[in-house]
């Protein structure tokens, strides 16, 4: 895949070294596939051959009304994917590019304008170096709700960040978090009115670069907090991956499926 395929996102370049990833697809609330996360990687490659390419920040398609509304499995998407030779269908936790954000040596920002539901929460979580959330956005853990675990390498950064009593409480319930808790709980930066969002991560962008930033410093912060945890997010996702293909299998999953298309609750039996 080259730049100029791509579908799923807008990818902007700034003389003064800001670089932008929209989620672009607003008539299914900017939902991501693999080839979403395909293209993000691609993005990450390009910016570490440009120079000039000093910081990333990734929003969601305000059209769309969300940052993302997380996976989408639709068949069609699996067609389209054939022409992709270099997706790896089995990686479902998503660790080409998850390992990809961890060594990515430049400043990575996320702008959550919306509901934030599994990857969309997820992604930024191991991706970003700094999150930003709008007031009316909110994050939805919910795979538990689809009888599935979390990617990502989520099963290690949220006990980290949260412990592991608030991370299984959030994990195994599934419950919707607003703006303003995921602030109380650590998971995000600041929160900030809708129409101040944009503006202010911006702000935040131009202070990690020159003239206001000591460029080469904040890369070798990032670099050597990284360097510890890498050996555990990738043992990590590997975990993830051996536990989402058997749920993914299984009786539950398909049942939460079924419900999602019926609109109603799940039954499910563990199986």
């Amino acid at each position: 895949m080259i730049i100029e395929d791509f579908e799923d996102i807008i990818y902007e370049k700034e003389e003064n070294g800001i670089c932008t990833v929209i989620i672009s697809k607003p008539e299914i609330r900017n939902a991501v596939t693999y080839i979403t996360f395909l293209e993000i990687y691609r993005v990450l490659e390009d910016m570490e051959k440009d120079k000039n390419a000093k910081v990333l920040i990734i929003t969601g398609d305000p059209k769309g009304t969300a940052f993302t509304s997380g996976g989408y499995f639709k068949p069609e998407m699996f067609e389209k994917m054939k022409k992709y030779p270099e997706i790896e269908i089995m990686d479902i936790a998503q660790k080409k590019l998850c390992m990809k954000f961890w060594d990515f040596n430049k400043p990575v920002i996320a702008a959550i304008n919306g509901m934030a539901i599994g990857g969309g929460i997820t992604m930024p979580l191991s991706g970003a170096d700094l999150i930003y959330m709008s007031e009316d956005a909110w994050l939805g853990f919910y795979f538990v709700k689809r009888g599935i675990i979390p990617e990502f390498a989520n099963s290690f950064i949220l006990p980290f960040y949260l412990g592991f009593q608030k991370t299984k409480e959030i994990v195994y319930f599934g419950d919707k978090i607003t703006a303003k808790q995921a602030y109380e709980l650590g998971l995000v930066n600041k929160v900030l009115p809708p129409d101040e969002l944009i503006p202010f991560v911006r702000e935040q962008a131009l202070k990690l670069i020159p003239p206001k930033g000591p460029y080469l410093s904040i890369k070798l912060m990032k670099k050597t907090m990284h360097s510890y945890f890498r050996e555990i997010f990738s043992n990590t996702l590997d975990l993830e991956n051996k536990a989402l293909r058997k749920t993914f299998t299984s009786k539950d999953f398909k049942e939460s499926m079924q419900a999602l298309k019926e609109k109603r609750k799940p039954i499910f039996i563990g199986k």
